[in-house]
């Protein structure tokens, strides 16, 4: 029975996504932002349990990119779908708004083109999961930005215009050329050859894990500060730390 424990919990993974994905084609998306962090806990206890009760399977993989396609790439790319067609009508709305001064628009349902470009994101997170499969190298660091932080970074908008109320903010946010921008860059980030550092710890020793003690605590001290608006800073920390210290380790090779 232990060698399915795993398994169910990534299974918990799916279920989370299947969820999310109905509340973000809802434009429920602070109801999806909740069962994404759901799925990225399941995530991330899963492949704990397998190394835990040493029952790691290549099935175990599988299962597991699978169900990141759908909880940390469709929703991701379904909510930067309703952030882009938000900046059309100008405001939260329920679904697409009709824009006649917008040439680019299906000619038979009548509705934005722009805001299918957010699906970028979900094409280019199955993508970087394909690759992550077949890469062995990507046990202990990453190589492009790991799709769950990904999805947190694109599931922080809608949660910083719901709860921060800041109207500087949300300029940003719902301009469509600053969502756009953030589609291409977080593309870009997922594929790119950029080496992360992982969040997992051999032991417990700060000298080994000094670089990830830090930024679990910078992390902490930025959400108690900054709240949703902290998710942000943490991704551009994580890369920012992970390159300062591949630099680090270059210069001592």
């Amino acid at each position: 029975m232990k060698r399915h424990i795993p398994n169910v919990i990534t299974l918990l993974n799916v279920f989370c996504g299947c969820v999310a994905t109905v509340f973000a084609v809802l434009n429920k998306l602070e109801v999806a932002a909740f069962f994404v962090f759901l799925g990225i806990f399941f995530d991330f206890f899963d492949g704990l349990a397998a190394r835990a009760l040493n029952v790691r399977s290549e099935l175990g993989l599988q299962l597991d990119s699978l169900a990141d396609v759908i909880t940390s790439g469709l929703v991701p790319g379904i909510v930067m779908f309703q952030l882009l067609s938000m900046s059309y009508s100008g405001g939260w709305n329920i679904g697409l708004q009709p824009n006649t001064t917008d040439t680019m628009q299906w000619a038979v349902f009548d509705i934005p083109l722009i805001p299918f470009f957010g699906f970028l994101i979900t094409l280019a997170s199955a993508y970087r999961l394909a690759k992550f499969n077949l890469d062995e190298n990507q046990v202990s660091s990453f190589v492009g930005l790991p799709t769950p932080a990904n999805a947190l970074l694109i599931l922080s908008f809608p949660l910083i215009l719901l709860y921060h109320n800041n109207d500087f903010l949300n300029t940003i946010i719902l301009n469509k050329w600053f969502l756009i921008g953030t589609t291409l860059l977080s593309s870009y980030l997922l594929n790119a050859r950029i080496g992360l550092f992982a969040l997992k710890f051999k032991n417990w020793s700060f000298r080994d894990n000094a670089l990830r003690y830090i930024f679990i605590t910078v992390s902490f001290v930025m959400i108690l500060t900054m709240k949703f608006m902290a998710i942000p800073g943490i991704i551009a920390f994580y890369i920012i730390s992970s390159l300062v210290n591949n630099l680090k380790v270059s210069k001592t090779d």
